[in-house]
């Protein structure tokens, strides 16, 4: 079975927010081996989170993981994304959906803020 990860982000009116995004969903297709990655937003920006699941099933996608690119748990995690997937389940019933959890609480996210941490000490010569 052909499967596909969607990455569900908040959006932003700014650019540069919504092509990280982007930015992200290549590193996960590269580390992962997955064809099918692709990127949707919620809110402010196209394409929609319905226009990103249409993408994977264009694609061949029979399965399709949906993977909320969010920090914290907030209304959008908790209902919306569900609310999304229960649409593309009436949408497609002969494709599998599944969610997977937010970003959250990691050790990674620690050690990425920690070398942020280090940066900037470093740019501003404190260490």
């Amino acid at each position: 079975m052909k499967t596909a990860i969607l990455l569900m982000a908040h959006g932003s009116r700014i650019a540069a927010a919504n092509d990280a995004v982007r930015e992200i969903a290549a590193m996960v297709r590269e580390i992962t081996g997955y064809e099918i990655v692709e990127v949707s937003f919620r809110e402010q920006h196209l394409p929609n989170i319905q226009q990103g699941i249409d993408a994977c099933v264009a694609q061949g996608a029979e399965r399709v993981l949906l993977m909320p690119y969010f920090l914290f748990v907030g209304a959008h995690v908790q209902e919306d994304l569900p609310e999304e997937m229960a649409e593309a389940r009436r949408r497609y019933p002969q494709v599998a959906f599944a969610m997977g959890g937010h970003l959250g609480v990691h050790r990674k996210l620690a050690e990425v803020a920690v070398d942020r941490i280090a940066e900037a000490l470093t740019a501003t010569g404190w260490h």
